[in-house]
This record gives structure tokens, sequence and C-alpha cells, in this order.
């Protein structure tokens, strides 16, 4: 099922562009948060990129950061079957480490985090809008 609602799309589109409509200072989109948040097993990107289809679970969402043994087992080739990526946000890096478990109950499909970082355990939301490096 493909959902779809142009509204609501458009203003999506938008957010995830930088240009839409945020109070909140400095906000960008993390693709990589999102994909473990709502695809948490990957299976809708295979879903739609057929070339990723060798890849299992989460890593999906961030093939550049496999190793060579890994994508060639996969039958991928940065550069050649799958691009490599145009750039790659400091912000995505706390979550590449990061695997969801198993199947949640949550109504998207969302599964959290295999773990917490112990340095982000106490940080609260604030850690993720604030403007300050990673730590």
């Amino acid at each position: 099922k493909v959902d779809y609602d142009v509204c609501s799309n458009y203003g999506n589109w938008l957010y995830s562009a930088g240009i839409g409509n945020d109070p909140r200072d400095n906000r960008k989109f993390n693709m990589i948060k999102q994909g473990l948040d709502y695809d948490g097993s990957g299976d809708y990107v295979r879903l739609w990129v057929p070339e990723l289809q060798g890849i299992k679970g989460a890593d999906v969402h961030t093939p550049w950061a496999l190793s060579s043994a890994a994508l060639f087992q996969a039958g991928v080739t940065l550069g050649e079957t799958y691009p490599q990526p145009v750039v790659t946000a400091p912000e995505w890096s706390r979550h590449i480490n990061q695997r969801p478990q198993g199947r949640s109950p949550h109504p998207r499909g969302r599964s959290g985090p295999a773990h917490t970082p112990m340095q982000h355990r106490d940080r609260g939301i604030d850690f993720y809008f604030s403007r300050k490096k990673d730590v």
C-alpha cells in the first residue's frame, strides 16, 4: 500500500528539505533516525530500492557504513550498483551503529535503538535539538 496525501506530502517534503514551517532554529531532518524508527527492519527500503535487497536488517539504511566484505556479500558496489552518498551529515553518526531490537507493537512499526549509549542517557530532548557538537 502506498500512502499519498497531497497536502501532507507537500508539507513533509518542504520540512525534509529544511524549508518547511518549523519554529526551532537550525532544525534538520535526520533520515537515518527516521528509517530506524519507522522501518527498523528495512523492508520498505528493500521494496523500493531493489539494489539493496542483499543487505539484511537495518543496515539497509546506511550501506556506505558497511565493510567492503559485507557489501560484497550483499552484491552491492558503492559507486556502481548503488551510489556513494552525496553528503553524510554529522547528526547521522549517533544512529549508524544503533540497531532496532525485533518488532515493536508501535502502530507505525517503530522499534527503538538496541541501546542508548551511556553518554546520551541523561541528555533529554534538548540534546537532539542543541547546536552543540556531538560528544
